[in-house]
């Protein structure tokens, strides 16, 4: 019996060894370029003996740097200056704090005033009010009263 994957011993074996292909350069896409930008084409051979193709570079002209213009104020006392007004807006706020404070202390005074006069009015009713005769108190029995030559006849 023959099989396909086992070939008879007397067959003779025949050996193949895979052969690189050989590289076929790809030429790159094309990029158009604005006209005026590019400059002129040139090719380099490399060692292995592919060649690179590109335009070459022209350097552009490099401005001169811009003359450093120094501010008619210094910084320095820009910032004296901001640090002053600074202060006085926090010695401001530091005056209306103070300012409140005493608002708020003369106002809670004003209320214990009151609650004190409202307080004592009522005690001044409870002790002394109609409704309280003859609990403790001393009665005094008003007779009527005689009153000749700036003398009392009782």
């Amino acid at each position: 019996m023959n099989h396909p994957e086992h070939p008879p011993a007397h067959a003779a074996v025949e050996v193949h060894h895979p052969q690189p292909l050989p590289v076929q350069p790809t030429a790159a896409p094309l990029v158009p370029a604005p006209s005026g930008v590019a400059g002129t084409v040139q090719s380099v051979v490399l060692p292995d003996g592919r060649v690179v193709t590109g335009y070459t570079l022209t350097p552009t002209a490099t401005a001169e740097p811009a003359p450093v213009v120094r501010p008619a104020v210094s910084r320095t006392a820009v910032n004296i200056a901001l640090g002053g007004i600074g202060f006085a807006a926090f010695c401001g706020g530091l005056a209306l704090a103070a300012a409140f404070i005493a608002a708020l202390a003369a106002l809670v005074q004003q209320l214990i005033i009151l609650a004190a006069v409202i307080f004592g009015g009522w005690i001044a009713v409870t002790v002394f009010g109609p409704g309280h005769r003859g609990a403790g108190g001393a009665t005094v029995n008003i007779r009527k009263a005689v009153i000749k030559r700036s003398r009392f006849y009782g």
